[in-house]
């Protein structure tokens, strides 16, 4: 594959070093930040123009060139003129929709669909002609992201990049490798650098999750993204489900044979790629390694999470601070007092410290809504919708300063039943309920704070 990706990518240089001479692209570049954008504009029209192919690689290549030697405003410009300038063809529009009216059909409904698309959509398409365009697009919607938060009118073009990546980035694509210790060190570097939930101190580190025999890592790959992980997720085998993080990362524990593992724990999945958030890849990434972790070893019998809980604390902070909460109450936030800071109470506090942890977590899950009526959790709102069931709750399952900075410590097991997976995929997204184990919907005070029928929790 690599042989191949690079022989492709020597044959679109090749082309767009033709088409440079034939559009004498090496013209003096203009001075200012308002003149170097109008001028990747005109090279935008030039593009959509339909010349040649080689004169089209050409061009594609010169304004991504020509967009990475952009300043931050100057790349805010360059989404403006986007978002203004690049929208659907409004005369094609008005001409399409006139000749449905005059002549319903397949065909003049054709012309609406094609009509109404964003030329931005085509534009993009034409960007990544050039070579080695598709990691650059990747990186050209990060900077948008990063916009994004103080430039919401621009949403309508990150809709147009989410849009196209979906079709990129289609499982049909996409390829599972295992990582491990074998795997090229530019890889295994990577992995260590985009890994999110838990840090990878060293190589020592990285080699007990990738090298022991009762450790696994997989990791998707598209093939115009060449050594680049798009997601991966690191799994340890065990004979039980695990209440804690700690015994996992330790890189002094004794390995277990793995053929006498019961269960296999998802304990991390980090995105690599800013520029593809949206893009779904998890969901695919966990079934296909249940299903190669299945064949490797049949013996397994469970499979389950261990997850953060990313804005626990959060939550539960702005029910302290708010004195008109109902969700506390006196004793709670008396008990809550106690833990200052990112440090872990000691053991005896947190036996104490345990049901309030675990009473708050129930009704953080089971309960607590965004504005838009979905768990509060991202996580949870994560495995929830790829249908797996909250299993248990775990208050100090993590005892890491991050741990308790963003939950406490509380970390919770979700369990994936593939009998299940369909039923609760469909129940969490067709009538928003929480498909929970009894043990946890039992620690829910429902009766304190009633729910409306289509978010009431079921067992699994």
């Amino acid at each position: 594959m690599d042989g191949g990706t690079s022989f492709f990518g020597e044959l679109l240089g090749s082309i767009a070093e033709r088409g440079r001479a034939l559009l004498d692209l090496g013209r003096e570049r203009r001075s200012t930040g308002e003149a170097r954008t109008a001028s990747v504009a005109e090279l935008c029209e030039r593009l959509l123009s339909g010349q040649g192919e080689a004169s089209g690689v050409a061009l594609a290549q010169e304004i991504l060139a020509a967009y990475a030697g952009l300043r931050s405003g100057e790349r805010i410009a360059f989404f403006e003129t986007l978002a203004q300038d690049f929208g659907p063809d409004a005369a094609r529009l008005d001409k399409a929709l006139a000749a449905y009216a005059a002549h319903p059909g397949a065909r003049s409904v054709a012309e609406i669909h094609f009509a109404s698309e964003p030329r931005r959509q085509e534009l993009i398409r034409r960007f990544n002609l050039a070579p080695g365009a598709t990691a650059r697009l990747v990186a050209m919607r990060a900077d948008l992201l990063g916009f994004l938060r103080r430039r919401p009118d621009l949403a309508e073009v990150d809709r147009d990049f989410v849009h196209l990546f979906a079709s990129w980035f289609n499982r049909g694509f996409l390829v599972l490798r295992r990582i491990d210790w074998s795997t090229p060190a530019n890889v295994l570097e990577k992995i260590i650098r985009y890994e999110a939930v838990h840090e990878i101190r060293d190589w020592n580190d990285l080699r007990a999750r990738v090298d022991s025999p009762d450790r696994r890592c997989y990791a998707f790959f598209h093939p115009a993204l060449v050594d680049e992980p798009l997601i991966f997720v690191e799994v340890a085998l065990t004979r039980e489900t695990p209440s804690a993080i700690a015994p996992i990362l330790d890189t002094a524990r004794t390995p277990l044979a793995p053929e006498t593992a019961r269960t296999a724990v998802f304990y991390s999945i980090s995105n690599c790629q800013t520029g593809l958030g949206g893009v779904s890849f998890g969901n695919f990434l966990i079934k296909q390694v249940v299903a190669e972790i299945s064949r490797e070893f049949p013996n397994l019998k469970e499979f389950v999470t261990l997850s953060p809980v990313p804005g626990f604390r959060a939550w539960v902070e702005a029910q302290l601070a708010d004195p008109a909460s109902t969700v506390l109450t006196a004793e709670q936030r008396t008990a809550l007092a106690g833990i200052e800071g990112t440090q872990a109470p000691e053991a005896a506090a947190r036996e104490a410290l345990r049901p309030v942890i675990e009473t708050l977590a129930a009704h953080y899950f089971l309960i607590a809504r965004s504005p838009k009526g979905k768990p509060v959790d991202p996580v949870a709102r994560f495995h929830l919708g790829n249908g797996a069931r909250l299993e248990r709750l775990n208050p100090f399952g993590d005892l890491s300063a991050r741990g308790m900075a963003q939950s406490y410590g509380l970390m919770v097991n979700y369990r994936y039943i593939a009998e299940d997976i369909e039923k609760n995929h469909e129940a969490f997204f067709d009538r928003g309920t929480i498909v929970a184990s009894p043990q946890v919907r039992k620690l829910a005070r429902a009766e304190e704070t009633p729910k409306p029928p289509a978010l009431r929790e079921v067992a699994g």
